[in-house]
């Protein structure tokens, strides 16, 4: 039986190029931005909370340090349905298209933390409060795990083969705007409000507020066309990705070499390469976007403004290390911006946290822009890109989203937890957070020294870089 025989399949003859305008890059690139700005707003207005009142809120009546491990806990509780949402999201990206699954993630993201809004606290229903906390962290996380790894493939599947590092890096802008808007709110409410009334009713503001945000973000990706470089898959037919089955006929009746390649070879390497990756940047993330700003506060007893602002001063200024760290990717190659910023990294880690345990205001906010700049927004910028660039065009999707939660999980998710629990066996040392940033920096960069340089590869290509 030919391949044509396949129902809507030509073996003759190759896919179209599919046609995209700068207008719709420009909404894709806004797409991708306001997605991820949601969803960075949405962990980082729970983890403020986490540091700053949620532990008097839904954990009141225990001893104050431990109400702190399981506020921490609860946190890392969204990173457990992560994985689980990027794989059922992810596979359905890779068969039917990005666009589909990019709404309604964005849909089931949003709906649940504007629902955090309106809970009950421990002391109107008691354990009821934290139970119903941990539902809505797991709907959180469900559809937030194929949502930021989704708005990355879209934007480099769309954007020019030299210019993908900086394009792409309007996701890591998200996830920048919207730690930004976060504290920004944080920071509004502590400075206005009286503390009582904070934990009263006013830390309920920007979690209802989060919807006006979603609303707009929903109304973007419904005028959204699809990924040109899925159109343009060989195994892509009306629309909907072939069977392995499928493919392999009709791969071995063209003698399509790639895709016979791609269907063998198994992308061991590349997983790997990109675990460490995310597992460095995500590790590092959960410690200093999270984890510190409890540190500050608690541990070293400075004023509870001070987390928050530290924050928006370092985000302002990842405005400018974002698209320059994407565009000197572009420019010198992803690989070799990996071992550079890691490097860096290392080398910061002690002095910016001793800055930090100062207690000094000032030193406070030196130390802090420069170790998340650095080990955090920098990293950010090249991972965007880097993790779907490595995998081929089949399982582009599936690969990255599960590749990254799997990660998050076991760093980000468990991170503060270990920090949390370490620095208080440790009687309040900063040491343990110096240590655990070492490894996940490390991982970072052992893993690009291994790794083939990946920049500017062809995206249609089924096979992964290494």
């Amino acid at each position: 039986m030919s391949s044509s025989s396949l129902p809507g399949v030509d073996a003759s003859a190759s896919p179209p190029t599919a046609k995209r305008s700068v207008g719709d890059l420009a909404r894709a690139a806004v797409s991708g931005w306001l997605g991820t700005a949601l969803e960075f707003m949405d962990f980082q207005l729970y983890s403020l909370a986490a540091a700053l009142v949620f532990s008097q809120i839904f954990f009141a009546g225990g001893d104050a340090a431990m109400a702190v491990v399981l506020a921490m806990a609860t946190y890392g509780v969204g990173y457990v349905a992560r994985p689980v949402g990027a794989f059922f999201f992810a596979r359905i990206g890779d068969k039917i298209g990005r666009k589909q699954v990019l709404f309604y993630t964005i849909l089931l993201m949003g709906a649940a933390t504007t629902l955090i809004g309106v809970l009950p606290t421990y002391e109107q229903v008691g354990i009821l409060a934290p139970i119903l906390l941990v539902i809505l962290r797991l709907a959180q996380g469900f559809g937030a795990g194929a949502e930021i790894s989704g708005a990355g493939v879209m934007l480099a599947e769309y954007a020019p083969d030299n210019r993908r590092g900086i394009v792409a890096s309007l996701v890591a802008l998200g996830t920048n705007c919207g730690t930004l808007f976060a504290s920004g709110i944080w920071a509004i409410l502590l400075a206005v409000m009286m503390e009582s009334d904070v934990i009263a009713w006013g830390w309920r503001i920007p979690f209802i507020g989060s919807a006006v945000i979603m609303l707009f973000a929903l109304w973007v990706r419904f005028n959204l066309k699809e990924s040109p470089v899925f159109e343009e898959r060989t195994d892509v037919v009306d629309g909907k990705a072939l069977s392995r089955a499928e493919l392999k006929k009709v791969a071995t009746e063209t003698n399509d070499i790639r895709t016979l390649e791609s269907l063998e070879r198994k992308p061991l390497k590349a997983v790997l390469v990109s675990f460490f990756l995310r597992f460095g940047q995500a590790g590092n993330s959960g410690i200093v976007q999270t984890y510190l700003i409890s540190f500050i506060t608690i541990t070293l007893a400075v004023s509870k403004e001070v987390g928050p602002e530290v924050v928006i001063v370092s985000s302002l200024l990842g405005f400018i290390t974002i698209p320059v760290v994407g565009w000197l990717g572009d420019r010198f190659g992803r690989r070799r911006m990996y071992i550079v910023m890691s490097a860096l990294s290392l080398a910061l880690i002690v002095p910016t946290l001793l800055l930090i345990n100062s207690r000094e205001v000032g030193w406070i906010f030196v130390g802090y822009a420069l170790i998340h700049n650095i080990s955090v927004l920098g990293l950010a910028s090249m991972e965007n890109i880097s993790i779907p660039e490595i995998f081929g065009a089949r399982n582009r999707y599936t690969l990255t989203a599960v590749v990254r939660e799997i990660a998050a999980i076991i760093a980000t998710g468990i991170g503060p937890v270990i920090a949390a629990a370490w620095v208080a066996a440790a009687t309040g040392s900063i040491v343990p957070i110096m240590v655990l940033m070492g490894v996940f920096t490390a991982s970072a960069l052992v893993a690009a020294l291994v790794a083939p340089e990946w920049t500017g590869r062809d995206l249609t290509d089924p096979r992964a870089a290494m």
